[in-house]
C-alpha cells in the first residue's frame, strides 16, 4: 500500500473532531484527505466527485444520518470502503452499521494511530472492528428474532421519523410499492403493528441516529 495514495473523506458534524482527524491522517505520506464534510447529505452529494477510497463516517448527524448516507453512497460507489467513527459502542449500533455495508467500526476514543490501522485494514479488503466494538459484538445468546436487512433498517429509520410511504420512496429513490412491501416485512419480523411501535423500537435499539424526538 505504501506506493499508493489513499484518498480519505471525513464526514462529521463536529468541526473540531473532523479537523483533529484530518491533522492526524495528513501526517502520513500515503494518505490524502480529499475533504471534510459536516453532514450525510453533503457526503452523498459530493462523494462521486471526490472519489474517496475510504470514508470516515460519523453516525449521529442532523438530517441524513450516517447509516442512510452509507447505503446510498455504496449503491453509487460500491468500491468505496466506509469506516464508521462513533462514540456509541452498543451491539445494536455496530451490527446495524455493518449490515448497511460499513467495512469497519471505530470508537472515537481509540488511540489516534488506530484510525490509520483501520484504514489500512479495509484497504486490504478486511473488516476492522476496534477492541471496544468487537467486544460488543460477542454473541448474547437469544437472537431468535429474524434480523432486518440493511435496506429494511434504512426504511425503518425513515418510517420512525414519521415519514409517509411516499416520502420514504422519494428519499430513497424507490417505488411506493417497494416501501409498502418492506414495511410489511419489518412489522412482521419485529411483531409490531403501528408506526408508534416502530418509532419506539428504533429509539430503543439505536436505529434512530442523527434524529431526536420532536419536543
Amino acid at each position: 500500500m505504501s506506493d499508493q495514495t489513499i484518498r480519505v473523506l471525513i464526514v462529521d458534524d463536529h468541526p473540531m473532531v473532523a479537523e483533529g482527524i484530518q491533522s492526524i491522517l495528513e501526517s502520513y505520506d500515503e494518505i490524502e484527505v480529499v475533504g471534510t464534510l459536516g453532514s450525510g447529505q453533503e457526503a452523498v452529494d459530493q462523494a462521486t466527485a471526490l472519489k474517496p477510497d475510504v470514508i470516515l463516517m460519523d453516525l449521529n448527524m442532523p438530517g441524513l444520518g450516517g447509516l442512510s448516507a452509507t447505503e446510498i453512497i455504496l449503491e453509487r460507489l460500491p468500491q468505496t470502503r466506509i469506516l464508521i467513527l462513533s462514540m456509541h459502542d452498543s451491539r445494536e449500533y455496530i451490527s446495524t452499521a455493518l449490515s448497511h455495508g460499513a467495512r469497519g467500526y471505530v470508537l472515537k476514543d481509540v488511540p489516534t494511530d488506530e484510525i490509520k490501522q483501520a484504514i489500512d485494514a479495509v484497504m486490504r479488503g478486511e473488516q476492522y472492528l476496534c477492541t471496544g466494538a468487537s467486544g460488543s459484538l460477542q454473541p448474547k445468546g437469544d437472537s431468535a428474532r429474524e434480523a432486518l436487512t440493511g435496506r429494511e433498517q434504512t426504511i425503518l429509520l425513515e418510517l420512525a421519523q414519521g415519514k409517509s410511504n411516499k416520502e420514504v420512496a422519494a428519499a430513497l429513490d424507490i417505488s411506493v410499492r417497494t416501501v409498502e412491501t418492506h414495511r410489511k416485512n419489518i412489522k412482521r419480523k419485529l411483531g409490531i403493528s403501528s408506526t408508534a411501535g416502530l418509532t419506539r423500537y428504533a429509539l430503543e435499539h439505536g436505529v434512530l441516529q442523527g434524529t431526536s424526538p420532536g419536543f
